[in-house]
């Protein structure tokens, strides 16, 4: 298609004499593109004078068909790459007319998109930095002054910051550039002079772009935004940049960055120190506090600019003003940073980009979006037909109703009041959309405290959390909210002693106090959990980062199972592993943090209903068999390096006891066992091989240390390794022949028991999965061999009265340990499984298979089930409660109404009862299954 043939509006010529004269000079006749000159010459006296001047270029491009939109510049600049320093000056000023021109009249006429304006200004601001660094680098080393490099355009990069950086440079925009050089491209005695060169090239470079000579400018080119401005030269090197971020990088900053982008010279090394930058520009946590930054920083530019008080359509500043450009910008860049370092799909440079992503992901509403968007696109058209008019790089609707007429003629309206009407509305409009989200609120009126309350809450202002001035200042704003929250609840007293105790935990608060104040609901969880689990409520403060995954978007979503948590997390590790500051350890912390994470999720589930003590258990099994699948192949990579790949056919992870099972809570340990086949390999191909033996203790140790070993995160698990063959006397990890003769021909039936409920739930190795089915087969093999042995019920009466002996049930409601609880109950279920040679691990299950082997009578079997749920539901959520042993008093009210809820219970009389029905007829039950224990599966 024709470019007349596309061409939607026209611009009303202002002077109507300038634009036929302008007209005149090109001799085009098509009638269309005619009025779209006459329009935009009437209006705009620089274009007037592009015209004249390019009046037969433009003619010839007009009249072709042929031309694509999106080579403008390449066609502008063919041959450039040749030119000296002198001759490009020349021919670049030139190409900026062109495009300049060729940019306004495809703007004014809709032609292009506000996409493909900006674009195309940005395509030639990258083509210009890059030809004029080079040819100045390219100089420089010509002189003798370079010392020698194998590395393109001598290591010098730019940086493209701002509206350049995301591709959406305005009519008459100036450009921000950071420049930086390879330091490591040089020998270190060669650094002092390879610096003072590419500094001389950076500046002939930007005023071989900025300078305004008789044939005009290209760009007006800022340097100012790169590291200390004041005392640092125009070009630095990457590895000082790199330590001034790490060390003393603003908010600001970070928020530059956001649309940063390697734009000219040596394209990799500027890319690589973005990589590097990952880390200062996207916090792993949701990072809130930027909020309060970002409204400083605006504030600062409206008290600079004078740009207070209401909207006024003549004058008002379209960039920085209320409800301006800028507003937009950083209602989007500010919820891109707090969001982008858990979200890499966040992070994009564009602001219409960036909006849409905010609403795919759930950060603003659909509609929000939307709005935003036409009040963006709509916005940077009036700011271009404002530079338009005199190519001034000024945001500033005119002050005279002149100069409003001849914008809104621009803009093909040539009712002047309606469109500044129209203005005044967006802007007002826009100003509300983003003023919600900067304002802090006032935080209210505070509720009437107790005395004994307000002093607690004075004493709030000595803990660590409160230390700085600024936690004050952002905490002094969500008081009120929070303690309206918590006294509001139904054990109000109860809550505030918690809170307290999570405050006083807490190592500092700016970051948690403003993700409270952002996100008001929150708040609402935080008291919930104060007001009712107090062991939650300590995890917390251990953990405060993970509220951050409440408002990910998927905190309330289906459960993603096994498979879903391992791909999420293998995903994780992947990335720690491969970002520029990522390593073994930030994997292992990374890995803490997720788990944490989805733990939390379980946890709050649990406490608001939304799934059971049967389905919480699960899901803490499903986290933990994630972590330890994923981790496992992670531990072994980075063993490998020095002691070579896993000797033989590899290893194994075994889930053993509760794990195995299928059935953890929240304060659960992992038992687990390692096996391996080193298929008769004699030692590992490393830089320092070890022996089968050897390589596998190391590794078994390495991988628990990789789970339990306290770090900037947290743990991750405790590990148990007592199941193991020999328990604490063997070594850590058994060979597969050793495990199949010791279980074979020396274990004892406690630990056959423990492995009716083993399962492989990681692997190594060449052939680990391989491996992994010959375990399982060897389980149900030495099952339904060893299961008739005679010594296992009276082995399994012996085990069970030393249990009794050694520890007693800790006070009134232990549900796990004793006569009729639950471990005795599960090992009932063990031994059904064992005799029967059944492959069940759940004790449901393995209940099941008892009557089916004769082992039972089915209404025994069911009732030891009915008793079993009853049992883990109080000890499920009891763990959530708290990691000790349950006291009703501890807990208060709130612990004691989810424990009723959890347990179908009315009152702690009627659990109380229930509880002690519930054991004495487990444990009856129990007893004449070992009375009978001579009874032969049928």
């Amino acid at each position: 298609m024709s470019f007349a043939s596309r061409i939607t509006r026209l611009p009303i010529p202002a002077d109507p004499n300038r634009g036929q004269a302008a007209l005149d000079q090109t001799g085009l006749t098509d009638p269309v593109i005619a009025d779209l000159i006459r329009g935009a010459a009437g209006c705009s006296p620089y274009l007037a004078g592009l015209i004249e001047r390019e009046g037969e270029w433009l003619a010839a491009q007009a009249a072709r068909a042929d031309l694509p939109d999106d080579d403008l510049v390449a066609r502008v600049t063919k041959g450039f790459d040749e030119l000296s320093a002198d001759a490009l000056s020349g021919a670049l000023r030139q190409a900026k007319r062109r495009v300049a021109l060729w940019t306004a009249l495809a703007d004014l006429g809709g032609v292009w998109r506000l996409e493909q304006v900006t674009g195309a200004l940005t395509d030639l601001a990258d083509r210009a930095t890059d030809l004029a660094l080079r040819v100045h680098v390219a100089q420089e080393a010509a002189r003798g002054k370079l010392p020698a490099t194998e590395s393109d355009a001598g290591g010098i990069t730019a940086i493209a910051m701002g509206k350049m950086g995301a591709g959406e440079l305005n009519y008459s925009s100036d450009i921000d550039l950071i420049v930086f050089y390879d330091d490591s491209a040089y020998a270190r005695d060669d650094q002092h002079e390879a610096r003072a060169a590419l500094i001389r090239a950076t500046r002939k470079a930007a005023a071989t772009i900025s300078d305004n000579t008789d044939q005009g400018y290209v760009f007006r080119t800022d340097l100012r935004l790169r590291p200390d401005a004041a005392v640092t030269p125009v070009c630095i090197s990457v590895s000082a940049a790199l330590g001034y971020y790490e060390a003393e990088g603003r908010t600001w900053e970070r928020s530059a960055y956001i649309k940063a982008r390697s734009c000219a010279g040596n394209l990799a090394v500027g890319e690589r120190f973005l990589r590097e930058m990952r880390p200062f520009v996207w916090r792993r946590h949701l990072d809130f506090a930027t909020v309060q930054d970002t409204d400083d920083m605006r504030r600062r530019i409206r008290d600079h600019k004078g740009l207070h008080g209401r909207i006024d359509v003549p004058g008002h500043n379209m960039k920085l003003g209320r409800g301006g450009i800028r507003e937009i910008e950083f209602f989007t860049q500010t919820r891109q940073l707090i969001a982008g370092g858990r979200d890499a799909d966040l992070r994009v440079r564009g602001t219409v980009e960036g909006l849409a992503r905010l609403a795919e992901k759930g950060w603003i509403p659909l509609e929000v979006a939307s709005e935003l968007t036409d009040h963006y696109r709509e916005h940077r058209e009036i700011e271009h037909r404002i530079q338009m008019v005199n190519d001034a790089q000024t945001h500033l609707v005119p002050n005279s109703p002149e100069g409003i007429h001849t914008i809104a003629c621009m803009m093909g309206v040539p009712e002047t009041q309606a469109w500044s009407d129209r203005l005044a509305v967006r802007l007002d409009r826009v100003e509300t959309l983003t003023s919600d989200f900067f304002t802090p609120s006032d935080g209210g009126a505070r509720p009437d405290l107790s005395p004994e309350s307000e002093a607690m809450v004075e004493r709030w202002r000595s803990y660590p959390a409160l230390r700085s001035a600024r936690a004050r200042q952002v905490f002094a704003r969500i008081e009120p909210e929070l303690l309206t929250r918590l006294v509001g609840t139904s054990h109000a007293k109860e809550a505030l002693a918690r809170f307290d105790a999570f405050l006083a935990g807490l190592p500092s608060g700016v970051q948690l106090f403003s993700l409270f104040e952002a996100n008001p609901q929150l708040i609402e969880l935080i008291a919930d959990i104060c007001g009712t689990a107090p062991g939650l409520a300590a995890y917390l403060a251990r953990h405060p980062e993970v509220f951050d995954a409440v408002l990910g978007g998927s905190f309330f979503a289906d459960w993603p199972g096994t498979a879903g948590l391992r791909r999420e997390l293998d995903d994780l590790l992947r990335q720690t592993l491969a970002a520029p500051d990522g390593g073994y350890e930030q994997a292992l912390d990374a890995a803490r943090r997720w788990a944490h994470e989805w733990q939390f999720r379980t946890g709050v589930h649990h406490l608001r209903a939304l799934i059971g003590g049967e389905e919480a258990g699960a899901q803490y099994a499903d986290i933990a068999d994630a972590a330890v699948a994923a981790l496992f192949p992670v531990v072994v990579q980075e063993f490998s390096r020095r002691h070579g790949t896993p000797p033989g056919r590899g290893a194994v992870v075994m889930g053993m006891g509760s794990l195995g099972a299928r059935q953890l809570n929240a304060a659960s340990d992992l038992d687990l066992i390692v096996i391996y086949d080193a298929a008769g390999q004699e030692t590992s191909e490393g830089a320092k091989p070890l022996a089968p033996r050897a390589y596998y203790s190391r590794l078994t140790q390495a991988m628990i240390t990789a789970l339990s070993a306290p770090m900037s995160a947290g743990r991750l698990f405790e590990v148990d390794m007592r199941l193991r063959p020999s328990g604490r006397q063997g070594p850590v990890a058994t060979s597969v022949q050793s495990f199949r003769h010791y279980q074979m021909e020396e274990a004892w039936t406690w630990e056959h028991l423990a492995l009716t409920r083993a399962r492989v739930i990681g692997t190594c190795g060449t052939e680990g999965a391989a491996l992994g089915a010959e375990v399982e087969a060897l389980r149900l093999e030495v099952l339904t061999t060893r299961g008739s042995d005679p010594r296992v019920m009276p082995d399994l009466a012996e085990m069970r009265a030393r249990i009794f002996a050694a520890k007693a049930p800790d006070g009134a409601w232990e549900a796990k340990i004793g006569r009729g609880r639950l471990q005795d109950i599960e090992l009932l279920a063990q031994s059904f499984a064992l005799r029967s040679g059944a492959s069940a691990r759940a004790a449901a299950a393995q209940l099941r298979a008892g009557p089916r082997g004769g082992l039972i009578g089915r209404d025994e079997a069911e009732s030891l089930s009915s008793a079993r749920r009853f049992l883990w539901n109080l000890q499920c959520a009891g763990r959530l409660l708290t990691e000790r042993p349950l006291d009703m008093e501890n807990i208060g009210e709130g612990g004691q109404e989810f424990l009723l809820r959890e347990t179908g219970s009315r009152s702690l009389d009627e659990l109380a009862e229930r509880l002690a029905e519930t054991i004495e007829m487990a444990g009856r039950i129990i007893d004449a299954a070992l009375a009978h224990r001579d009874r032969a599966p049928a």
